[in-house]
């Protein structure tokens, strides 16, 4: 009986599609002893470790689309760059007739809050780099935590020899 409940109700589900276009992201991140650590969401869907991200919000720019997904998705504020470390792209799926870029920028917290719109829908963890590697499914995700720690080392050398 369950089984034909269940096959009646899959029937008429209906999947909606996604509408196109770029997304943007944020790549919130801090230094702990002196080492690059990332904050990680759970996405709403499959529970996957993702950095936030969104479509664009009208009257925004991407970067502040950005922030924005970073605060409601995690409850970070901080200082989020102009230019992305680079991007991604969500497969297709049945609600993704096409698949869609992602650009992230790097969003580096001052303040995170106990609270936040999505706290009840996601998980947020704060992972070192050799963790979030671990973590993240998604194809190029992880390599943008790694381009973005390796411009940080690289920066921190710069400052050394000065």
């Amino acid at each position: 009986m369950l089984d034909r409940v269940v096959a009646m109700f899959s029937r008429l589900k209906t999947s909606r599609p996604e509408p196109g276009g770029p997304q943007f992201g944020a790549l919130p991140y801090t230094f702990v002893d002196g080492q690059i650590v990332v904050l990680l969401v759970t996405s709403r869907g499959r529970g996957k470790w993702i950095f936030p991200k969104g479509r664009q919000i009208e009257g925004m720019t991407p970067w502040e689309t950005a922030a924005h997904e970073a605060y409601e998705e995690a409850g970070v504020e901080g200082e989020i760059e102009q230019t992305p470390i680079g991007s991604y792209f969500l497969p297709v799926t049945d609600e993704r007739p096409a698949p869609v870029e992602v650009k992230v920028f790097p969003l580096k917290v001052t303040r995170q809050r106990d609270d936040w719109k999505e706290m009840g829908q996601r998980y947020r963890h704060w992972a070192v780099l050799r963790e979030a590697k671990r973590l993240i499914t998604h194809d190029g995700l992880a390599d943008l935590a790694v381009a973005l720690a390796s411009r940080e080392q690289s920066r921190a050398r710069d400052e050394e020899t000065r």
